[in-house]
């Protein structure tokens, strides 16, 4: 039956709504219980409803199907806003619509979950045609409050050097720093009395994160702010009855958050530009999750079927009805306070979801697939090394599993020394059992946020494998969630460190729901690791860049990291041994670690005169780095035999292995390479200095300061370039063979009026001194005229460039004595040494007996 119905537009209204006479008109179809809908005018005065039907209805070209409700107090037929939307009544003009309602099927229709007000195919247009304002891609601006954080009572200031930012990177952290001070995010100041470093980390399209290392200090200064997070079994209850779901993800969510102007202080990074200021909240602050987990409490305060666990919310309603009306209410209350999603990252309308560990849909929740698949998708054992870790594992789960020794004794045999590691029929079968058993829901517990919380996680050479579990008060564990990937080709020739490292932060983001703002116990058997991701004093300097940014991803979360022997690791270190072929999580941090390295690789070779398969190729054959290779695959030993290894050894923690390549910040370059390096380094001649700052970042080897230093100093044109040039080593006086052939004579003094004239022997090292009130031509010659009278004449004299000494009456009493003269301007003042050094012992001793000095003398 179709019937022509004139309505009265109402974009604010979420019902259809009829009246009798309406309803009559159109055949009077079968109403469905509506008692659980409660309809009110703008007033808030109530509407009864009698039923609802499900029809059919079409303007022009358009046609759709939804709910029409029926109301005896009312005299106008109401057409709501998603009525509106699907008839494309906001495209035309009001004096246009000619609008019409027909019925095509007058019996009771039950709803059908295929039709819904709200589906996955037209969901964001109608979000982003309806509310425009929180779609738009720069940051939202939440007004209502701002974030303020509180020092303890005994903080003290804590200002942090800069970290060096690596020269293939400034400009593209120039960028995402103007980025940021555009959207107003940052400010720059001249001054501030706390700062911290930050370190800059790749996303996956390319761009920089920059993350502010506030574990510096900053957060043992803070109070944390106490607000509980909300437990899964309360977000559960709410989502249960729920038949389609929708997920809203927020757009940079913590930076859409303005801070207290007293706070933004604290707020300050130390960047190679200088000192800039937060003026929204940032990631890595230890307060930021309660507060924003406070402000989104507050904002969906009074929604129904509405849960937010932190910036993930979700919606669902009991009928189709229910859920389109309680996501239109968030949006709007979305929009009212200034926040903005990130659309192209929201979910409408699916039938299930995953969200805190588990798959929910309307029949209510189940543990997640992908949670077991590690365990279950475990290949057969093919040797002892990984039998004894599939032991290991189920042995930390036996409490878990009946008759365990009946059930591992097939393989405790294999492992047994003199014993053929033999795979037979009930070793198969009883591998089989035990993957089932572990995997099963009787070993993984729900996860509860009350109980200890443990995050185990292990890397050997094949890949990474975690585990979390819940610490019972009785000291019994029991796993929530396992988790495992293989490593790639690249990543297999990394340092045990360098993998370790990933295997964590493979933990956290696995298991980000369940830990995030939760404290926790992380464990790893490799201690080296205790060092970067336990230091309260920050990331040290010569930490391998790749470790420095899993510390800082790691700076999130509030965990304490324990060491625990590989023996009593099973349950970790299997999945790491024992591994299916996954791939790789793209998701996670941990994947754009090839990419990264490979970056750095190509940054750094560029301003080198040697390609990286010729260094790739002279690593091979250096015996000395071959050793460095093959202790970074394996374990360093505890005594190295040789010394060309300590410097090495020192710097293990930064060292990695990439292409065939050592690098440390820059390539390790082999020996047979050093010397063309040096010469490039050289070229121009930049100087010590220089040569020094173009090497960093670019090239290494131990003594490679020493080799650089050598270079410049044995360099004639750097040497005459230079602000003091380097002195000339003295050739010394030749020696004499008898007394007076060559004496050294020099003036000492005044003092108190007098002179002394010393002349000393070169041959004896004999001395006289004469005193005289005068240093002229005059006085000299008549002095020597009485030294020569009693030892007899030199055959050579030696002074300086003196006036007496260089005036013509001197230099005829030389040529009338037939004595050789030598000024000592000729040559480095260090060479006139012998009277010099007389004088200057002289002034000292009369300067000290000053009394009657020339009696004593």
């Amino acid at each position: 039956m179709n019937k022509p119905i004139t309505f009265q537009i109402d974009t604010g209204s979420d019902l259809t709504i009829i009246s009798s006479q309406a309803w009559k008109r159109v055949g009077s179809p079968s109403l469905n219980d509506t008692s659980s809908v409660k309809a009110t005018t703008y007033t808030g005065s109530p509407v009864p409803l009698r039923g609802c039907f499900k029809c059919t209805y079409s303007l022009g070209r358009h046609c759709a199907s939804g709910l029409c409700y029926m109301s005896a107090h009312t005299a106008h037929n109401l057409l709501s806003a998603e009525w509106i939307f699907k008839l494309a009544l906001y495209d035309h003009p009001l004096n246009t619509v000619q609008t019409d309602l027909r019925c095509k099927d007058r019996r009771a229709l039950a709803l059908d979950s295929e039709i819904c007000l709200l589906n996955a195919s037209n969901a964001h247009e109608y979000v982003l045609r309806r509310y425009p304002e929180i779609c738009d891609p720069p940051l939202g601006h939440f007004k209502f409050a701002r974030a303020s954080l509180r020092l303890r009572p005994d903080a003290q200031l804590i200002f942090r050097p800069r970290r060096p930012v690596p020269y293939a990177v400034v400009s593209t952290v120039d960028a995402e720093l103007n980025r940021l001070e555009n959207l107003g995010v940052i400010t720059k100041v001249n001054y501030s009395s706390w700062a911290a470093p930050f370190i800059a980390i790749k996303k996956r399209d390319g761009s920089l994160r920059l993350c502010a290392d506030f574990f510096t200090g900053l957060n043992d200064a803070l109070e944390m702010h106490q607000y509980p997070l909300p437990f899964p079994e309360d977000i559960f209850s709410t989502l249960n009855g729920g038949t389609m779901f929708s997920q809203l993800d927020f757009s940079d969510a913590y930076l859409q958050v303005e801070v207290s102007e007293q706070c933004k202080e604290l707020l300050t990074i130390n960047t190679h530009r200088g000192l800039y200021r937060y003026n929204r909240l940032p990631f890595g602050v230890k307060s930021a999750p309660g507060m924003f987990q406070q402000i989104m409490d507050t904002m969906i305060a009074g929604l129904h079927g509405v849960v937010a666990y932190l910036d993930d919310v979700i919606v669902v309603g009991r009928t189709e009805e229910d859920r389109q009306r309680n996501l239109d209410a968030l949006l709007q209350r979305i929009n009212e306070w200034d926040f903005h999603v990130r659309l192209n990252k929201c979910q409408f309308a699916k039938p299930e979801v995953k969200y805190l560990g588990c798959i929910i849909n309307k029949h209510g929740r189940r543990p997640d697939p992908s949670r077991t698949a590690a365990i279950t998708n475990m290949p057969v054992p093919t040797n002892v090394t990984q039998l004894r870790s599939f032991l290991g594992m189920i042995n930390h789960y036996g409490q878990f599993i009946a008759n365990l020794c009946y059930v591992r004794a097939p393989r405790d045999r294999l492992v047994q020394k003199y014993v053929k590691v033999e795979w037979t029929n009930n070793c198969q079968q009883a591998f089989e059992k035990v993957i089932s058993i572990v995997a099963s829901d009787l070993l993984l517990t729900h996860y509860d946020p009350d109980q200890e919380i443990i995050v185990a996680a292990d890397a050997s050479n094949n890949g990474l494998g975690t585990v979390i579990s819940l610490r019972y008060p009785d000291g019994s564990e029991k796993a929530v969630s396992h988790a495992s990937r293989t490593l790639t080709a690249a990543e297999k020739h990394y340092s045990q460190i360098e993998k370790e490292g990933p295997a964590l932060i493979f933990a956290l983001q696995k298991f980000h729901k369940m830990i995030h703002r939760r404290k926790f116990t992380l464990l790893t058997d490799h201690k080296p690791l205790l060092g970067i991701f336990g230091a309260r004093e920050g990331i040290a300097v010569y930490t391998a860049s790749c470790l420095q940014r899993w510390a800082t991803i790691a700076l999130a979360y509030d965990f304490t990291i324990e060491y625990r022997h590989t023996s009593s690791f099973g349950q970790a270190d299997a999945l790491s041994r024992l591994i299916a072929s996954h791939p790789k999580d793209e998701e996670t941090v941990v994947a754009t670690v090839e990419a990264e390295i490979q970056q750095v690789l190509n940054a750094s070779i560029g301003a080198l005169p040697v390609t990286a398969q010729m260094i790739s190729e002279e690593t091979s054959k250096d015996k000395t780095l071959q050793r460095v290779t093959k202790f970074l695959k394996n374990t360093w030993p505890s005594k190295l035999l040789s010394t060309d290894m300590h410097k090495f050894f020192d710097r293990r923690n930064s060292l990695c292995f990439v292409n065939g390549c050592l690098m440390d910040a820059e390539h390790v370059v082999p020996t047979t390479l050093q010397r063309r390096v040096l010469q490039e380094l050289h070229r121009g001649h930049p100087g010590m200095a220089q040569m020094k700052a173009i090497a960093h970042g670019h090239a290494y080897w131990p003594n490679i300061s020493t080799d650089i230093e050598d270079i410049v100093r044995t360099c004639q044109r750097c040497a005459q370039m230079a602000k003091a040039p380097t002195k000339m080593r003295p050739c010394p006086w030749p020696k004499t063979t008898r007394p007076w052939s060559r004496v050294h004579i020099d003036y000492a003094g005044p003092f108190l009026g007098h002179y002394f004239l010393v002349l000393v022997d070169s041959y004896s090292k004999w001395p006289e001194i004469l005193i005289t009130d005068r240093t002229s031509a005059t006085v000299t010659v008549g002095l020597l005229r009485e030294v020569f009278a009693r030892f007899g004449l030199p055959e050579t004299i030696v002074t300086d460039n003196g006036p007496q000494f260089s005036s013509v009456e001197f230099k005829d009493f030389c040529d009338a004595n037939g004595i050789q003269h030598d000024r000592s301007s000729s040559v480095p003042p260090a060479i006139q040494r012998s009277s010099r050094t007389f004088c200057r012992n002289i002034q000292a001793f009369t300067t000290k007996i000053a009394v009657e000095w020339r009696r004593d003398i």
